[in-house]
């Protein structure tokens, strides 16, 4: 089933240009409700704190490498959780590295994306997540 225009998107990445592509991008594909964060910790705090609030995020996109709580170890944060594990998750990378692709499967990632990438990629993604 295609994501809900209204769902709540979380994008967490620690280049501030990045994050308003991606935002963008969202933006155009008609998504409004996306909030930002610049790492992982305190994503993983609005995270936990919407959850509790019975207003959890519906999909999360993440950079893999950031300062503090990388993209992996929230995913693996995310996935630990009983009544979170199922939100879906794309990772974004600068690396393609096979190594890398292995480790998110393995973690839980539903897709990732390689920088740099167009809407249509991002839409293509986010379509085998949600289709």
């Amino acid at each position: 089933m295609p994501l809900n225009p209204k769902a709540k998107i979380l994008v967490v990445d620690d280049m501030s240009t990045m994050r308003k592509i991606i935002k963008n991008m969202l933006n155009k594909m008609g998504f409004d409700n996306v909030s930002e964060f610049e790492d992982g910790d305190p994503a993983w705090k609005a995270i936990q704190e919407a959850h509790s609030t019975g207003a959890p995020y519906d999909f999360v996109v993440s950079d893999w490498n950031m300062p503090g709580m990388t993209g992996l170890d929230l995913l693996k944060n995310i996935r630990s959780s009983e009544s979170m594990k199922k939100t879906p998750f794309l990772m974004v990378t600068a690396e393609a590295e096979q190594a890398n692709v292995v480790i998110a499967v393995k973690a839980g990632v539903n897709n990732f994306v390689v920088k740099p990438f167009s809407i249509q990629v991002l839409k293509e993604k986010m379509d085998k997540i949600f289709p």
